[in-house]
């Protein structure tokens, strides 16, 4: 562990359950094919099922955990350090160990007989569909960002990133660390995760909002903010990047970057600074045969565009770092890095 870390991110730890052809599985379990969910009880069998019916690869997940191993692989070691909550088992060695390889440490916070959490990922074709049961990652405890271990790493790190999904049951902890960040002038990003987030938590992101100086997501995520928002169409991505862009801003010495990705479309961003002149990042498609599974692209995307920016690098490389490493992401089994690593910045 080193003593200070550039990157700070904090999000639910999960272990991912993966298959493939799960085209029954979405029908079995009313599941749409490019979706992410929590697990309602109809949902708890899902997990055995998996296991006893299916060929299942596990993988290191969690979203804010994926992106921050992705800024991990591309900077120096002792960059980037991640926190959540994660039960005292077999699943949470695992990410322990898949956190190591690409160089990222945590600071856990270990909830004695409590189950590290899980996420159903159900492939079909291109798409996949995340059924998450959050376990101990929803009992994540406020208090632990002000432990010996972890409040030094939190005032001396430059740069957060945390994940929409934490936001439905750690408002107050996000709320915590976003203000802190806004507050010292430093550099503090979300992601909006899933469309349920501004669909169902829209109080919390508004709350939050107001810290970010990066939010991050996709077209479906950007959609669901519009609708829930009033934009007048909700499917104009510079529209709803725009309108996020000119919401209130605590450090309003900088300017805000909305980043709305569209997988093997063009990637959007807007800036408070210029908000009626979009960027527009054209995405060097791969052919389908170079495609594994696109779990965790997104997040590969975040992880590849924080470690470009705590690196120093541009707007437009921190675009196309995220390209790269999302790129190299759908190329792997889950959201993991190609290994032997290759070097990336």
């Amino acid at each position: 562990m080193a003593s200070s870390y550039s990157l700070f991110c904090l999000g639910n730890p999960l272990l991912d359950m993966q298959v493939t052809n799960g085209e029954a599985l979405l029908e079995k379990y009313s599941l749409n094919a490019n979706d992410a969910i929590l697990a309602e009880l109809k949902h708890a069998p899902i997990y055995d099922e998996l296991v006893k019916e299916h060929k299942v690869t596990y993988v290191a997940g969690g979203a804010s955990q994926n992106a921050a191993r992705g800024a991990a692989y591309i900077l120096p070691p002792g960059s980037v350090v991640y926190a959540g909550c994660v039960g005292d088992d077999n699943l949470a060695e695992e990410l322990k160990a898949a956190n190591k390889r690409e160089g990222l440490d945590e600071v856990y916070q270990v909830k004695a007989g409590e189950k590290t959490g899980a996420c159903a990922v159900v492939i079909t074709g291109h798409h996949r569909s995340l059924v998450t049961d959050l376990r101990a990652a929803e009992k994540f405890d406020q208090s632990h960002l002000s432990s010996p271990a972890v409040a030094p790493l939190i005032d001396n790190a430059k740069f957060f990133y945390v994940e929409g999904y934490f936001l439905t049951h750690g408002i107050s902890s996000a709320l915590e660390i976003s203000h802190k960040a806004a507050l010292a002038g430093k550099t503090f990003a979300i992601n909006l995760s899933a469309p349920f987030i501004p669909q169902f938590f829209g109080t919390q992101l508004q709350q939050i909002l107001p810290h970010c100086d990066i939010v991050i997501g996709n077209e479906a995520e950007a959609e669901s903010w519009g609708n829930a928002n009033g934009s007048p169409d909700p499917k104009d991505l510079a529209a709803v990047a725009k309108q996020i862009a000119l919401l209130p801003k605590t450090n309003s010495s900088r300017s805000r970057w909305v980043i709305f990705t569209q997988g093997a479309e063009s990637t959007f961003v807007v800036s408070s600074a210029e908000p009626d002149s979009p960027k527009i990042f054209k995405v060097n498609p791969l052919a389908d045969s170079e495609i594994v599974d696109t779990n965790g692209a997104g997040d590969a995307f975040a992880g590849g565009f924080l470690g470009a920016l705590v690196a120093g690098k541009t707007l437009e490389e921190c675009v196309e770092y995220g390209h790269t490493l999302g790129a190299m992401c759908v190329k792997q089994i889950g959201p993991t890095y190609q290994w032997p690593k290759v070097k990336v910045l």
